[in-house]
């Protein structure tokens, strides 16, 4: 098997405000809400880098849909999210603490010689905004 991981599915519980926590709250572009016209279908797309994509969708249609009982637990995750300097750490942090997200560990230099902190988003999915000299993303 090919490791092609192209979509990560995020489930929550209030899509809208899910979708405001990143479309308004940390500025990611989407088309918003789509597959209404279907039952059980409304998600939001995120567009990501090197072609991944993020997706919310409602907690109880992701159980529904893998046909396991709802509700799905958090699981321990944390989702990277590499910028290219020190500042911009601080910077993605203090707009995730403006967009009403928990912050769980201020930025503070790491013992692999970066920099990084973490912010739960509405659901309680943790994200870590790291600068890491020897993981510098693209653009």
């Amino acid at each position: 098997m090919k490791p092609r991981i192209t979509i990560l599915t995020l489930g929550v519980t209030d899509l809208q405000r899910s979708l405001a926590f990143y479309r308004d709250g940390l500025g990611w572009p989407t088309k918003g809400i789509v597959g209404t016209e279907f039952e059980h279908g409304a998600v939001v797309f995120f567009d990501l880098e090197s072609g991944l994509r993020l997706a919310l969708y409602p907690r109880e249609y992701l159980a529904k849909d893998a046909t396991v009982s709802a509700p799905l637990g958090i699981p321990s995750i944390s989702l990277g999210h590499n910028v290219r300097s020190r500042s911009e750490v601080d910077d993605v942090i203090g707009q995730a603490r403006s967009a009403g997200a928990a912050i769980v560990k201020a930025p503070t230099d790491t013992f692999w010689g970066g920099y990084a902190g973490y912010f739960q988003d509405p659901d309680g999915y943790m994200w870590e905004v790291a600068w890491n000299p020897d993981l510098m993303p693209a653009s």
